[in-house]
């Protein structure tokens, strides 16, 4: 009895899921290939649910025949629509799909006749059908389509361009293969090698991981640009119920009661599509906008950059002579003009680095490198900087030199420079202290200085987007708070950490670095695609 009733709702409720997830699909955008297929396919898989139920009730030939003949093409269907995805028209050309189909329609008319299934034989009184010479034919088309189908889903989810596609092609391809398995198990190779069909009853039920996977793509990561899915679904299929209870009620009250509440229900299920909708329209605005504020801020840095540089560099000529001695009067400003250029220089750098995190087009260019002669020639680079200032500068190396690390040099020595440099702006007497250490598979580069401090409530938040400690602001106005983002995003890039310490205002500060010294070289590849959106929450 429990069996019989689990049957009919896997029946309906795999059918009813399929059609409006299908239809819904097909709707948001008729002209597209994928939405085509996709739908073809669940109005191939409603019809092969419903002829494999019957044809477990009605034992014989033609109905058992029927459930092999819409087997192939939601077979071809499944191949298509995953060769095809996301695009909006098939990938293959029309020479090669005109050959598919022959063959397809092909096997699809030889699985109406004998040439499929011969004859019935009875084991223990239960009829099992006896392949013919045309079951080669369906094998190949079945099977066929069903490992091409997954070769390329796997072969996607592996060169998908970005993370967001990555999930939804985990989603799908493991919900697919989860599905090929449990078909393949119980409704091929248990029937055809063990003779066993009590479990051909539940191949509706082992559709199920594929509709899973592809209702969390589609409504957790837009797959098909569609969110609302399964607030549409859940809406139709509760609604179909309480239809299907009030039609069948026992009485006139309950009959009126039931399609009462099928009304209210009705109208707070269009709100609720309605407003999800709107909230969807709303976050794609917000999409569209982040993204031309993106694109006009990595415009406009590179526009400024190359004057800025040009600006720079004829200011260091002049002060230089290149162009006759200057009077002391004239020098002074100069090097102010020089100086706010550099800041300038800095920002759009910033800018620059951020946009291109959020553009997923950072370059991780990772070499053999020597953090000890690193931070030795970012000493000597800064340390006339902090004499002008009349503070030391020293550093403090390990007793066994260190050795080299996988870093992109670049990267590393842009984050130590600009934390060096931080550390001689907010500090007025006193001086900066660089100590390297080897900590078991990690080594660490330790920027201590006697400046300002930091209170402990501002180090939880120093190192997001335009976040600046009050004794920075105090200082150094012009900062925009940028830098220790940027270097906190490359530092993690290498598999690395960064953070800072004070005891309060007044007491100085320190920054510590610390970078794995082997880095597994497919940890390191993933960390160079998924960096590509590590600032998702820019602007």
């Amino acid at each position: 009895m429990v069996l019989t009733l689990l049957e009919n709702i896997s029946v309906i409720l795999i059918s009813l899921l399929c059609f409006i997830l299908g239809i819904i699909v097909y709707l948001k955008n008729p002209k597209s290939a994928s939405h085509r297929l996709f739908i073809l396919f669940c109005a191939d898989t409603v019809l092969w649910t419903i002829t494999n139920y019957i044809s477990l009730h009605y034992l014989n030939l033609f109905w058992m025949r029927l459930v092999m003949f819409f087997a192939v093409p939601q077979a071809f269907l499944f191949f298509l629509f995953v060769h095809t995805f996301p695009k909006e028209k098939i990938q293959l050309s029309k020479k090669i799909i005109l050959i598919l189909v022959a063959f397809i329609l092909l096997v699809m008319v030889l699985t109406l006749s004998p040439a499929l299934f011969t004859r019935l034989e009875y084991k223990d009184g239960q009829p099992s059908p006896v392949p013919g010479p045309a079951m080669l034919l369906f094998v190949i088309s079945s099977f066929g389509s069903y490992f091409a189908g997954i070769f390329y889903a796997i072969k996607k989810l592996r060169y998908v361009e970005t993370k967001i596609e990555k999930i939804q092609w985990q989603s799908i391809s493991f919900g697919l293969i989860g599905t090929f398995l449990l078909v393949i198990s119980f409704n091929f190779l248990a029937v055809m090698i063990f003779n066993e069909s009590r479990f051909v009853k539940f191949g509706p039920i082992f559709f199920l991981p594929f509709i899973f996977g592809a209702s969390i793509a589609i409504t957790r990561y837009h797959l098909f640009g569609i969110r609302v899915i399964l607030t549409e679904t859940l809406v139709a299929v509760i609604g179909l119920t309480l239809l299907t209870q009030a039609l069948t009620a026992s009485n006139l009250g309950i009959r009126i009661f039931d399609f009462f509440i099928l009304v209210i229900f009705s109208a707070m299920g269009y709100l609720l599509i309605k407003y999800t909708h709107l909230e969807i329209q709303r976050r794609q605005e917000i999409e569209k906008i982040d993204k031309a504020k993106s694109e006009f801020i990595s415009i406009a840095s590179h526009q400024l950059r190359t004057p800025l540089t040009a600006v720079k560099g004829y200011i260091s000529m002049i002060l230089e002579g290149t162009y006759g001695q200057l009077a002391e009067k004239q020098t002074r400003p100069l090097e102010n003009v020089y100086q706010s250029n550099e800041r300038l220089i800095r920002l759009v750098n910033d800018l620059l680095n951020l946009s291109r995190l959020d553009a997923g087009k950072i370059e991780f260019s990772p070499t053999l490198a020597s953090l000890e002669e690193m931070v030795s020639s970012i000493v000597e680079e800064l340390r006339i900087n902090a004499e002008k200032k009349g503070l030391y500068m020293k550093m403090i190396k390990p007793s066994e030199s260190l050795p080299k690390i996988m870093a992109d040099q670049d990267k590393l020595r842009q984050v130590i420079l600009n934390i060096v440099d931080n550390a001689i702006k907010y500090t007025k007497e006193g001086g900066i202290t660089l100590e390297l250490k080897k900590l078991d598979e990690r080594e660490e580069v330790r920027v201590s200085d006697t400046g300002e401090g930091i209170d402990k409530e501002e180090l939880n938040s120093l190192f997001q987007m335009f976040s600046r400690a009050t004794a920075g602001t105090q200082l150094h106005a012009e900062g925009t708070g940028l830098g220790l983002y940027v270097a906190r995003q490359f530092i993690e890039m290498h598999g690395g950490k960064i953070w800072a310490e004070s005891k309060g205002k007044g007491k100085g500060s320190a920054f510590i670095i610390q970078l794995p010294i082997k880095l597994d070289p497919k940890l390191l590849k993933e960390k160079t695609k998924t960096i590509t959106k590590a600032a998702d929450n820019i602007f």
